[in-house]
């Protein structure tokens, strides 16, 4: 039933799933109530029911997304196991792609349940045996998942209570749980949450109101628990999607146009036919008569891509722009400003106006006028996109490393024809995403060659196809004009962001005067989401040109920030990390000092940079980063401290030397000897300050950090 904390859930994923219902030698997830509960075992199983109950479409009903017919209100948010043992095993929709979600995440289940935190157990990301979830994105897993599954752990807590209170005839009132058992305080009686549920088949749902402890009661969060599977990570030992084998397994490739957007003219695959155990998969109609897909399959992946390389094919493909031509083309191609921000872009829209920009300008006693650009990135998880698919019995099971694995269930489904229930998308802990496994290109690709071939069939990106295929964080062109008047105070702010998105769009800073925009425009790469979105982009634009501003006024950048803000939590990181860094002190010579600060996802951020240039050869190098962040109360600080300091070293690439260069449809630069990202000589010294705020609800930290490190790095070279 349950998987020991430190398993990683690796075994889980491989292991017969032990909730499966089989009849005829089939595998059923069309399960009663009755039989999903007896599949549990003897125990307690809650299902958490959110406020505010909403219209789903029919692919999201609870029914649909479970499998079984449940009666819960749409809004289902998670659900928990207590075993006859005593073994307690969560299952959220949530995946751990390297953030710690495994572990904050059990913890708040083992705080608010007052049970020890090696005896929880995750089951995550497997869409037949989780709650549906819409993905791990936007840094929404603290701020989401863990009220959820607080809620779920409390409702059954209390339910424990009330079991042992009716077992011994007393009132619930006069007992406490604690240590995975009920115990009357006076400490005469004691009972493990085992022996309670052991022949309870129970359901409970549960309002959001329920009650949960508040951060100044946990015990178990807000402590450093060393993150799960941690060593089976660094010694090795464990298996992510490309480890992965199944009895039979073929493994796959596929036919890449030549260029972006080209189409195929002819196609000779004989030479690949001939290899012995090959075989061609051709799937789909394409113009002229040929097919729209077309992969190889042989018994190891060696012989497939030795037949790859046999097949002829011939490409037609238009003129397309250059990274060299990029920024003024998206300007070009640029669309309505006013379209709405989606949930991405924090609610706040892409529109924003207030005042008069032209009456601030024309009282501004200093006034910039600056354009900055950032270039398309790639997103470089150590771990390429994977898939392993089988077909069994006219039912499609996925294990691959996807940060939506109801998402891709629902790509799967369409492509296939197949109604949901009849995919099952597994997730094993993954190898990094950064916002750059949202799709399930693999898992289409392993699932239509396993189809054709009529096995298994893995297929595994190579990282010339990652570089080239995946989407990249968009480009971006923001042109801003502002004024300061005599004192440094803002009074006028235009913002125009072509192309990367709304995240982070609208300023901290109080300016009466604002006109702030975003431009959708037509990209000639594929794009998608990125480490904090566009907020990476618009915040280098604005602390650079708030850097300017200063310079122009005469101010010191840390003074005249503080001028602008009237956010308490905003200033406190600034001052925190100009703290730490000791601003106001003179760099050596051929050193600069730079700072930048802002908020996203809820989490505040300031970083101070020391950067020095070798005056010869003109080479930069970050000698320091001192960074605070606050994101309300901290539920794991050690692993605050590496999502933190690992988005630091992620932002080094993107300030200082990571870009796609590109031609004409193609990607020049699609391998690690050409394109630039950090390495440990890159990495400076790292100084973190942890804001812990009690007081207030936990924030995600994942994307936040990142957006100041480029603008504190440009900061200090100007």
């Amino acid at each position: 039933m349950s998987t020991p904390a430190n398993d990683g859930g690796v075994a889980e994923a491989l292991a017969p799933d032990r909730h499966e219902l089989r009849e005829a030698g089939t595998t059923r997830f069309d399960v009663s109530r009755r039989d999903f509960l007896s599949a549990l075992g003897g125990g307690i199983a809650v299902l958490c029911v959110g406020g505010g109950a909403r219209a789903l479409p029919a692919e999201l009903d609870p029914a649909h997304v479970f499998g079984a017919s449940l009666d819960a209100d749409d809004d289902v948010s998670a659900w928990l196991h207590i075993a006859a043992d005593g073994a307690v095993t969560v299952f959220t929709g949530k995946v751990e792609v390297g953030q710690g979600a495994r572990t904050s995440l059990a913890q708040a289940v083992a705080d608010e349940l007052r049970v020890p935190f090696e005896s929880v157990a995750m089951v995550m990301g497997d869409t037949a045996r989780t709650p549906f979830d819409m993905g791990t994105f936007g840094s929404r897993s603290t701020p989401t998942m863990i009220p959820q599954l607080r809620r779920a752990a409390a409702t059954a807590r209390a339910e424990l209570l009330r079991l042992a209170a009716s077992r011994w005839g007393v009132d619930a009132g006069g007992l406490e749980a604690r240590d995975g058992a009920v115990l009357e305080r006076d400490g005469a009686r004691r009972v493990a949450y085992g022996e309670l549920t052991r022949g309870e088949e129970l359901v409970r749902m549960i309002a959001p109101d329920v009650e949960i402890s508040p951060p100044s009661g946990w015990t178990v969060s807000g402590t450093p628990v060393p993150k799960v599977g941690a060593r089976e990570i660094v010694t090795g030992r464990h298996r992510y999607t490309p480890d992965l084998t199944l009895p039979g397994m073929l493994h796959g490739k596929v036919l890449r146009p030549s260029a972006f957007d080209a189409r195929l003219t002819r196609l000779d695959t004989s030479a690949a036919e001939s290899i012995p155990g090959v075989r061609v998969v051709r799937d789909g109609a394409g113009p002229d008569g040929l097919p729209a897909f077309v992969g190889v399959v042989a018994s190891d992946a060696p012989t497939a891509a030795r037949a790859l390389a046999q097949v002829r094919a011939e490409w037609r493909a238009e003129p397309q722009p250059s990274s060299k031509e990029i920024f003024d083309y998206l300007k070009r191609n640029a669309g309505d400003a006013s379209v709405p921000a989606g949930g991405e872009g924090g609610g706040r829209g892409s529109a924003f106006e207030a005042g008069s920009i032209e009456q601030g300008l024309g009282g501004a006693a200093h006034r910039l006028e600056a354009r900055y650009t950032t270039a398309y990135i790639a997103h470089v998880p150590l771990e390429p996109r994977a898939a392993v698919a089988r077909w069994e019995g006219g039912k499609l099971t996925v294990w691959t490393g996807t940060q939506r694995p109801f998402g891709v269930r629902t790509e799967l489904a369409r492509a296939f024809g197949l109604p949901e229930p009849r995919v099952r998308v597994i997730v094993p802990d993954t190898g990094s995403g950064y916002g750059g496994k949202h799709t399930g290109d693999a898992a289409l690709e392993a699932a239509r060659l396993a189809k054709a071939a009529g096995a298994p069939v893995k297929v595994v990106w190579t990282r010339e196809e990652e570089f080239t295929w995946a989407y990249f964080r968009p480009a971006a062109l923001i042109e801003v004009r502002a004024g300061t008047d005599r004192d440094g105070a803002l009074r006028a702010w235009e913002f125009h962001n072509y192309n990367s998105g709304p995240a982070g769009l609208r300023t901290p800073y109080e300016v009466p005067n604002q006109a702030i925009r975003y431009h959708p425009s037509r990209s000639p790469l594929r794009q998608g989401s990125y480490r904090a979105l566009a907020a990476t982009a618009n915040h280098f634009a604005r602390e650079s040109a708030m850097d300017e501003l200063a310079h122009a006024a005469g101010m010191d950048p840390l003074a005249f920030r503080r001028r602008n803000i009237r956010d308490p939590r905003l200033r406190a990181v600034l001052d925190a990390a100009a703290a730490r860094f000791g601003w106001g002190k003179k760099p050596p010579p051929g050193h600069g000092h730079g700072l930048a600060c802002g908020t996203e996802k809820g989490g505040y951020v300031a970083t101070c940079a020391e950067v020095a240039m070798d005056r010869e050869t003109g080479a930069l190098r970050v000698v320091r980063l001192a960074t605070a962040f606050e994101c309300g109360a901290i539920v794991n600080p050690d692993g605050l401290k590496n999502q933190v300091e690992g988005a630091l070293v992620q932002g080094l690439g993107g300030a200082l030397f990571e870009q796609i260069d590109f031609a004409d449809g193609r990607v020049l630069n699609p391998r690690l000897a050409h394109y630039r990202v950090p390495r440990f000589g890159d990495v400076p010294a790292l100084d973190t300050v942890l804001l812990d705020r009690r007081d207030l609800p936990s924030a995600g930290a994942g994307e936040c950090p990142i957006v100041g490190v480029a603008p504190a790095i440009g900061n200090a070279v100007f």
